[in-house]
C-alpha cells in the first residue's frame, strides 16, 4: 500500500500544477477582503472547496448572513453527492480507510483523475493510490493559499498595479468557470440565471441575488 500511496502522491502533481496558482489567488483575494492570513489558510484547511471558497470570501466581505453563506456553499457542492458512489464502485475488497477520509479530499479534479485511472490499477493498490492522490492535491491547495495569504500584504503594499487589479480576481475566475461549463449547460439556462441574478440585485443583497440566479437556473434545467 505504501508504494501505491507514493504513486498516487506523484500523480497528484498534475493536479497541483493547476491548483497552486488558483490557491494563491484565493489567498490574495482573502487578504484583499480583509480576512486575516491565518483565517484564509484555515478556510482552505477546513472547507477545501475550490471556487466555492471565492464565493465564501465574497459573501463574507459583503456582509452575508451565516445561514445564506453556508447554504450557497452547500448548494454549489451538491454535485459531490454523485461523485462518491461513482468512485466507490471502483474499489474492490474490504476498505481500510473510513469513508470520511475518502470523501474529505474529493474534488472535481481528483474525481476526474481517479475515475480514469482506478480501473487500470490492481484492486489492492487502489485505496492507497487514491489516498496519495487526495493528499497531494489537498496539500497543494492549502500551501498555495498560505503563500498568497501571507505574502499578499507585502505584494499589495509594494505594487500599486496589483492592489488595483486584485479586485478583478473573482470576476475573472467566475468568467473562466462560465466559459468552461458553456458546453455542458444550455445557453437559455445560463441566460435565465444571469437575468434572475441581475434582477435580484435591484431587490436583494448580492448574496441573495446569487441564490435567486441559482434557483432560477436549476428550475429551468429541471423542466428540460
Amino acid at each position: 500500500m505504501k508504494s501505491a500511496f507514493l504513486r498516487g502522491l506523484a500523480d497528484s502533481v498534475s493536479i497541483a500544477v493547476g491548483y497552486v496558482p488558483v490557491a494563491i489567488s484565493f489567498g490574495l483575494a482573502a487578504v484583499y477582503a480583509d480576512i486575516s492570513p491565518p483565517m484564509a489558510v484555515l478556510t482552505s484547511v477546513l472547507v477545501y472547496a475550490g471556487a466555492s471558497q471565492f464565493i465564501l470570501v465574497s459573501l463574507i466581505a459583503g456582509g452575508g448572513a451565516a445561514a445564506s453563506v453556508v447554504g450557497i456553499v452547500l448548494l454549489m457542492n451538491l454535485r459531490h453527492l454523485f461523485y462518491g458512489p461513482a468512485l466507490m464502485a471502483r474499489f474492490d475488497g474490504e476498505r481500510r480507510l473510513p469513508l470520511i477520509a475518502m470523501a474529505a479530499g474529493l474534488t472535481d479534479e481528483v474525481f476526474a483523475t481517479a475515475i480514469g485511472k482506478l480501473e487500470r490499477l490492481p484492486g489492492s493498490d487502489r485505496e492507497g493510490w487514491y489516498a496519495g492522490l487526495q493528499l497531494g492535491a489537498y496539500l497543494s491547495w492549502v500551501g498555495g493559499t498560505a503563500v498568497g495569504a501571507y505574502f499578499g500584504h507585502d505584494w499589495i503594499r509594494d505594487s500599486v498595479i496589483l492592489s488595483q487589479t486584485l479586485g478583478f480576481v473573482l470576476p475573472a475566475l467566475f468568467f473562466a468557470l462560465l466559459l468552461e461549463i458553456r458546453q455542458l449547460v444550455p445557453l437559455r439556462v445560463l441566460a435565465v440565471a444571469a437575468v434572475a441574478t441581475l434582477l435580484g440585485l435591484w431587490l436583494l443583497p448580492p448574496y441573495g441575488a446569487i441564490v435567486l440566479g441559482m434557483l432560477a437556473g436549476a428550475w429551468l434545467a429541471g423542466r428540460q
